[in-house]
């Protein structure tokens, strides 16, 4: 239930990071202004005693996290991809809620096995090992199967983790609302749908049979990748609540003294991973939306090997295109073009002045180019961006947060392998290749091509729809103008394409 009992749960949240000593780290880490420390401080020092004290081995921020449940790890898994936020220090000790959490004890997921299968543990491998990572939903333990000695990866999900999860998005959704009410100018961000297409996700992510769907797709997807693996998945020794699939063997991404004492060239998979990332997203429209260093590993040959799909991204393909012409614009340093694009889709409202809005990306666009990482203001950027969406009245596209999240998460994997990748760079060829094949003449060829087909298809039926629908449409008063679709995708293409390829830090937090 969402009621003022919530407050309870928030008023612990800071009551946590104060006890555990997360709040001035995390603090120090936003270089908060004065006054916003100041006030977090006096809000949250009398009720630290309330907070929860969590596991004291634990660096402070991780402490705070994994105290306050699995919704809270998987906002810090997003920030432990984020250096050039959070920075290095803070970044290193969020990364183990990627895969090294506190595991669950091994009879646990025994239990949970046999009651899903329906079959001993024993009876279905010859060997089940101890948990090799630990996750905020799940464990993974090393197997091998005792019908053909295959060595496999069993999934299996934490017992009670699905009550964990509603009682903290019932709190967001509360919180969320809260929001809305005392500032209506974050109305437009849309929080409340935020938090409900967060929830939809994660409902997905609690049922391993969706996950073993997805891997078998993108599988299918990428088939023709080079360069990339993808561990398919045990239909048979799979269930809700376990995941089997093959073992992925490789170095972990995030381990990246491995990779460099094994010889990888380090820059080359950065550009690959982000180059995977857009190919799929633009080619299949279907793309792995958790991209972060714990579920990737890098195999002896140099293979990206993708795991863990809980979590997957979906894009029309009108969207797609859009999202192309856009993203190739500001590689070109074409703003007018973007601006046209937005305008001529109806993404920006037709009162504004579109070469204002021009003016406007530009200003954001060209600090970015020829300038080094570390050159770049993440801070200035984002307060930019912030007050150009206000100012055209953008609101949130709750269908783009994935993308948006996954574009952020994907250049900081990128960037911890390649601190001065060029991300406009990378990303040029594959949105060039998409362009050629999805926006020229052929493409609309292709396009009229199937709409023949749909239409022929519904042949049959138009006569009898146009004789019963026709008299009452022309005793209708004539329609107003249609709303304009998508009035905010604005906001999830600036700030997902030049958040992510550029760098900036929170841009999967505007959804």
């Amino acid at each position: 239930m969402r009621g003022p009992h919530n407050i309870w749960r928030l008023v612990r949240t800071g009551a946590t990071f104060e006890r555990t000593g997360a709040m001035k780290v995390a603090l120090d880490a936003a270089e908060a202004p004065a006054r916003i420390r100041v006030a977090a401080r006096i809000l949250g020092w009398p009720f630290a005693w309330l907070g929860y004290k969590g596991d004291p081995a634990l660096p402070p921020v991780t402490r705070a996290i994994t105290a306050l449940g699995p919704a809270y790890i998987k906002f810090g898994q997003i920030l432990s991809t984020r250096p050039d936020v959070v920075g290095p220090d803070l970044a290193d000790q969020l990364s183990m809620l990627q895969d090294r959490l506190p595991p669950f004890p091994q009879d646990q997921a025994r239990r949970v096995i046999e009651a899903d299968l329906g079959r001993p543990v024993d009876a279905l491998f010859s060997e089940f090992g101890d948990p090799v990572a630990a996750a905020s939903i799940a464990q993974v333990h090393r197997a091998r199967r005792i019908d053909n000695g295959a060595e496999i990866a069993v999934k299996v999900l934490r017992p009670g983790i699905e009550s964990a999860f509603r009682r903290d998005i019932d709190a967001f959704h509360f919180a969320a609302g809260m929001i809305e009410r005392l500032s209506p100018a974050t109305r437009r961000l849309r929080p409340r749908d935020v938090v409900a297409h967060f929830e939809s996700v994660v409902t997905g992510e609690l049922d391993l049979r969706l996950e073993a769907a997805s891997a078998s797709e993108f599988a299918e997807n990428t088939a023709g990748d080079a360069g990339m693996q993808v561990p398919k998945p045990h239909w048979h020794l799979s269930a809700r609540r376990v995941l089997t699939t093959d073992w992925a063997e490789g170095i972990a991404m995030g381990d990246v003294a491995a990779l460099r004492a094994a010889g990888h060239d380090l820059p080359a998979i950065g550009a690959r991973v982000l180059q995977l990332f857009l190919r799929h997203a633009l080619r299949d429209g279907y793309f792995h939306a958790d991209m972060h260093q714990g579920n990737l590993k890098v195999t002896r040959d140099g293979d990206i090997v993708i795991y863990d799909f809980g979590i997957m991204g979906e894009i029309d393909e009108y969207t797609r295109r859009v999202y192309a012409e856009i993203l190739m614009g500001f590689i070109r340093r074409d703003y007018e073009r973007v601006a046209r694009v937005h305008f001529e889709a109806g993404y920006v409202p037709r009162d504004r002045d579109i070469k204002e809005f021009a003016r406007a990306l530009r200003a954001v666009g060209e600090p970015i180019f020829g300038a080094d990482a570390s050159q770049i203001s993440m801070a200035n950027l984002l307060a930019y961006l912030f007050e150009v969406t206000e100012r055209f009245g953008m609101a949130t596209r709750t269908e783009l947060i994935l993308l948006q999240r996954t574009m952020v998460v994907v250049e900081g994997v990128a960037r911890s392998l390649d601190p001065q990748i060029n991300m406009w760079q990378v990303a040029r060829p594959v949105v060039e290749s998409y362009i050629r094949a999805n926006l020229g003449p052929r493409a609309a060829a292709r396009d009229l091509g199937r709409a023949v087909q749909v239409l022929g298809r519904f042949a049959p039926l138009l006569p009898e729809f146009l004789e019963r629908r026709m008299p009452e449409l022309l005793r209708e008063k004539p329609l107003p103008p249609p709303p304009r679709r998508g009035r905010g995708l604005a906001m999830g293409m600036v700030l997902g394409g030049v958040l992510a390829l550029a760098g900036a830090a929170l841009g999967a937090w505007l959804g």
